[in-house]
């Protein structure tokens, strides 16, 4: 992957991805909350989760990642009221990227980084699915740690880091801006300017062109689809920043591989 670092002597290789696996879990329980209040500007730590229905606070047995969900069958234990599966699905998907960055990365600081890269790409995608906002509290902090974890040994150096940022947030800019004047209104908010700096500050400028490049594949595609459906126009608003968290997180794993496919595509 990214980076190599010593491996931590103290835990065994083969419990390493099991590990990062129920990390994940755990992590990907506390970005449903992230989800869910960050954008109503709620603390993420008091009070504690409750039923959205009945408002009954959840007991820590009944709070275990995925196991709880199936255990309960989808319900709250006092009001039956249906909890959303997207719950355990954040959780499993958070559990698993985990376990697959473990299968690639040592334990140790690299693995730490590209852990909450993902998580965070995860918050963020599901955050602009839901409210079409890139909260600052994220993608600011998250550009900060990607800038330091280039630091360490391994692409992307910390200039191609830098640098990477800043032009992933000014190309983004300079878009928004065309795209104001031809338009008349905002077509590119500026947390999509703060997002593009986030990716290139981890993953640098090449595996950057290559994200934002599927992101805008991805966007294209359910666009045309929607209004081939008649469920949408060529106004309708398209999240722009999930797709590029979801590509966000495809580069992470395999960014090699996705570079050498894009210059084979364009001949650069």
């Amino acid at each position: 992957m990214w980076f190599e670092l010593a491996r931590w002597p103290a835990l065994a290789p083969e419990a390493w991805p099991w590990t990062a696996l129920v990390l994940g879990l755990v992590v990907g329980s506390f970005a449903n909350v992230v989800v869910y209040r960050l954008p109503l500007r709620r603390s993420l730590s008091r009070p504690r989760s409750a039923c959205p229905s009945c408002g009954t606070q959840i007991r820590a047995f009944d709070n275990i990642p995925v196991l709880s969900w199936l255990l309960l069958r989808g319900r709250c234990r006092k009001c039956r009221a249906p909890i959303s599966p997207r719950y355990p699905l954040v959780e499993a998907a958070n559990g698993l990227l985990y376990f697959g960055l473990a299968r690639q990365l040592p334990p140790g600081l690299a693995a730490v980084a590209a852990m909450v890269f993902v998580t965070a790409l995860l918050a963020l995608s599901l955050i602009d699915l839901d409210w079409q906002i890139l909260p600052d509290a994220i993608t600011l902090p998250g550009t900060a740690l990607a800038l330091a974890a280039s630091l360490l040994p391994g692409p992307p150096t910390p200039l191609e880091s830098a640098l990477a940022a800043a032009s992933g947030y000014l190309a983004f800019a300079a878009v928004a801006g065309l795209a104001k004047w031809y338009y008349g209104h905002e077509a590119l908010g500026q947390g999509d300017w703060k997002m593009a700096a986030l990716l290139g500050a981890f993953l640098g400028w090449r595996a950057l062109l290559v994200t934002v490049f599927l992101a805008c594949l991805g966007g294209a595609v359910v666009g045309l689809t929607l209004i081939a459906l008649g469920r949408g126009s060529r106004t309708t608003r398209i999240p722009l920043g999930t797709f590029l968290g979801l590509a966000g997180i495809l580069a992470v794993f395999a960014a090699g591989t996705l570079v050498d496919w894009y210059r084979h595509l364009f001949r650069v």
